[in-house]
């Protein structure tokens, strides 16, 4: 039997034969309760939004990388190379002859790359990427030269410079062989640019800031407006399903202490809706915990078309004046495997659906063509996405 203590939990009073069941269901109990009452899992605001006005910006450049172990550009090939040469040594005060023909091997013309991070001053550093836009073989053990970063309005925010890290490795033989780890033509600089001019940002105008979620959903952005209206008194708005408008301070320090305040605030992130994710390329498919199936019956089998030669050697009986000859015959073979109908029933989880894709023994090139099938065909209920 049960009995209620004042201002305890419920608990389970032995003294019949049925102490046993009535414990287990007793346990059964609370461990629901435990379930229905712990909070469902949150997220921080900063990881599903950002603020208004604080984003990063690309920055492009070309340079040289010099210093190369003969893996340069072809400058007969690359004549903009040998151009960007000239004019670097003109630049340093040094003069060519007219119609002087320069064979470099151990220059290379690269693109330099690189994003400003918001609030960056002049004198931080930022991390490059530095590749190839020719034809070397490797950039390998080489410097960058002084490269000036713009962005798309033509400034120059940044000035690159430094010896580059490339993870990959080669090895070439005589005969033309060679053995290639990994890319050769790309490489990174860590804090290899200085930032020379900042990029004017503010974070919302007169006491508004706005936040906007990453990811498009209603339910998400209702949800951020009312976490945000619980820790500061009705400050928030939901716009749409992606921006919130939310009252500030005026004063900077205040707003950056307020805003420090809100990107710490948990969620409880709506579910998403469900997405089916094809690579065609290299047959990955992706699915979230949200896709459905209805009733279906799904059948697979694949064609496999065999096309040989087999040679034939005809060899003429002893002491004929016949020369042996070789023929060919072609062999063609057509092979089908059976395509059992498998059934899938409604409401399937991710779990099942996975589960019922193995069985049919498709690979994953063959998963694209069987989900576009139960799309049109109403089976899959998810957003099929081809990428």
């Amino acid at each position: 039997m049960f009995r209620k203590l004042k201002n305890r939990p419920c608990v389970c009073v032995a003294g019949t034969n049925h102490d046993l069941p009535l414990r287990g269901i007793c346990c059964v109990l609370l461990v629901l309760a435990a379930l229905l009452s712990a909070p469902a899992a949150a997220e921080r605001i900063k990881d599903i939004a950002t603020v208004a006005g604080v984003r990063d910006n690309q920055l492009a450049g070309y340079g040289l990388v010099v210093g190369l172990d003969g893996s340069g550009d072809q400058t007969t090939q690359t004549p903009f190379t040998v151009q960007s040469i000239v004019n670097m040594l003109g630049n340093l005060g040094i003069t060519l002859p007219p119609g002087t023909n320069l064979q470099l091997k151990n220059v290379a013309a690269v693109m330099v790359t690189a994003d400003l991070p918001a609030y960056a001053r002049p004198g931080q550093r930022i991390d490059i990427t530095v590749s190839s836009i020719g034809n070397a073989k490797s950039l390998k053990g080489g410097t960058l030269v002084m490269t000036p970063l713009k962005g798309a309005d033509g400034q120059i925010y940044a000035i690159a410079q430094g010896n580059l890290a490339v993870t990959g490795a080669g090895a070439q033989a005589a005969g033309g062989a060679q053995q290639t780890i990994n890319h050769l033509l790309a490489g990174r600089i860590p804090a290899g640019a200085t930032v020379e001019r900042a990029v004017p940002a503010t974070v919302g105008e007169g006491g508004v800031v706005v936040v906007e979620l990453k990811d498009t959903d209603f339910a998400t952005a209702r949800r951020v407006a009312d976490a945000i209206n619980q820790a500061e008194a009705e400050s928030a708005r939901a716009l749409d399903g992606r921006s919130i408008e939310v009252r500030a301070p005026v004063d900077l320090s205040a707003r950056v202490a307020f805003l420090g305040k809100i990107e710490n605030l948990e969620v409880s992130v709506a579910p998403q809706a469900a997405k089916v994710i094809v690579n065609a390329r290299t047959g990955s498919v992706v699915m979230n915990r949200s896709v459905v199936l209805q009733d279906c019956a799904i059948a697979h089998g694949n064609l496999t078309v065999t096309i040989s030669n087999q040679t034939n050697v005809s060899q003429p009986p002893p002491g004929s004046f016949g020369n042996t000859a070789v023929t060919q015959s072609g062999l063609v073979n057509i092979d089908q495997q059976g395509g059992a109908f498998m059934e899938l029933r409604n409401g399937a989880k991710l779990a099942d659906v996975v589960k019922a894709l193995n069985a049919l023994g498709a690979k994953p090139l063959d998963l694209a063509s069987i989900l576009q099938a139960m799309k049109a065909s109403g089976a899959l209920r998810a957003e099929l996405e081809i990428i």
